[in-house]
């Protein structure tokens, strides 16, 4: 329940308690400070006026007073800062390491509001709040969906600018493991990252001119030709074959094959399918990025992929396991993720890299132009009651649900900060 004290702190939800101390001096909240995620003092840099002077420190928080001892903070220079200690009940004064008394404030957490925040917060349910959403008014859900969707946008950016550190600016390399990594439309996105870094893309540029060293490059880097060697399909010992030239000249270690999920994939989502295609955009020239920066819209980056596979693809799903022919390309709803995952992160990393903020506009236009995604999160948030009808929105439910519903951070959320900030607003 500490939390529910740094929220009332935070949000300055305090009318309901005497500004004062424990020996009566009035308390002014000038400025709460910033909350404090490591070990310390729980608030730094807050300022209150305590009768009438002003201080400026750290705050400290406890459901009672005496947890500061307990804690070991009396004996703890580190909290010697401490200006104000805040406390639902003051059972004890306490005291600096210099035997200096703290000023205390109590501030009682009503029970309405430890109610309600126990409700949302120990429901099984991940949506515990979707029977009273109808309360709120659509203008705070709208603005914290965009706020949301640009949350999950920035931290997307944040991962690709980590990778260009990691790449030395290389916008190439880091979109060709992006859309990797979008390549596995979530089931096996890690591994397909962890293929993408284990070969760089440099070495497949080298030999981008041959499709079968391009395919036998990932198929075996990606470790499914071990499984082949000695097996009857004639391609796949060629392939692996032409593997253990490449692996020698280039002195790779293949990821491990328990990186990939197969079981209940449909054919078309199969680890090789994908591969297949992602060895296409090789084999083609890559230089995605430098034509994406000169796209605008859905139907110029549609046509970016697309791509169909041919040859020994056009009878297989699979290495040794024939299927009727059958044409084998990235569908119009593949090709939305990719933009949703791969193409809108990358263009509003380069917006925020470059300052050229015309690229985030383009990014958030496409996914404000997408039609929403159709999985089970997107669906339960829409029947909570919360319109999902385009990539932006679909997006913001898939970031609500993963940042704030799922692991009960309801205190972070605004539609949770609204519903229990009624509590103490009435």
């Amino acid at each position: 329940m500490e939390k529910l004290l740094y929220y009332m702190w935070e949000q300055r939800l305090l009318g309901h308690v005497p500004a004062l101390t424990t020996r009566g001096e009035a308390i002014e909240v000038v400025d709460p400070g910033q909350r404090n995620p490591n070990a310390g003092p729980d608030f730094f840099n807050a300022k209150v006026r305590i009768g009438d002077r002003l201080w400026a420190g750290n705050v400290e928080m406890h459901l009672r007073a005496s947890d500061w001892t307990a804690h070991g903070h009396s004996g703890d220079k580190a909290y010697d800062s401490v200006v104000l200690h805040v406390v639902a009940e003051a059972n004890t004064e306490v005291f600096r390491s210099n035997g200096e008394a703290v000023p205390q404030w109590v501030v009682p957490i009503p029970p309405a509001l430890q109610d309600d925040y126990a409700f949302l917060t120990s429901q099984s349910d991940s949506l515990p709040c979707r029977e009273r959403i109808h309360e709120l008014p659509p203008l705070l859900l709208t603005d914290w969906l965009t706020a949301l969707a640009l949350e999950r946008l920035q931290q997307k950016s944040s991962r690709i600018d980590d990778m260009l550190a990691q790449h030395q600016g290389n916008w190439e390399e880091v979109c060709y493991i992006t859309l990797a990594r979008s390549m596995g439309f979530g089931v096996n996105g890690d591994a397909f990252e962890r293929l993408a870094r284990s070969l760089p893309l440099l070495f497949l540029q080298k030999h981008a001119d041959s499709l079968l060293q391009v395919e036998a490059f990932l198929f075996g880097q990606a470790g499914l030709l071990d499984r082949e060697k000695g097996a009857a399909d004639p391609y796949a010992s060629r392939l692996s074959r032409e593997y253990d030239f490449l692996r020698h000249k280039f002195s790779l270690t293949p990821i491990d094959l328990a990186a990939w999920k197969f079981m209940r994939l449909r054919p078309a989502n199969l680890p090789h399918q994908r591969i297949a295609l992602l060895a296409q955009f090789i084999h083609r020239g890559f230089n995605l990025f430098a034509r994406l920066l000169e796209c605008d819209g859905e139907k110029t980056i549609q046509s970016l992929f697309d791509i169909h596979l041919e040859g020994y693809w056009d009878t297989h799903y699979s290495f040794g396991v024939e299927s009727p022919p059958r044409t084998k390309t990235l569908g119009r709803g593949a090709v939305r993720l990719l933009i949703i995952n791969c193409v809108a992160p990358l263009l509003y990393a380069y917006a925020v890299r470059s300052g050229n903020a015309s690229y985030a506009d383009r990014a958030m236009r496409l996914l404000e132009e997408l039609p929403a995604e159709d999985n089970h999160i997107v669906r339960r948030v829409a029947a909570a009651g919360i319109a999902v009808e385009s990539a932006l929105d679909s997006q913001a439910a898939l970031q609500l649900y993963s940042a704030y519903c799922e692991p009960h951070k309801c205190i972070y959320c605004r539609i949770g900060h609204r519903l229990l900030a009624r509590r103490l607003m009435k």
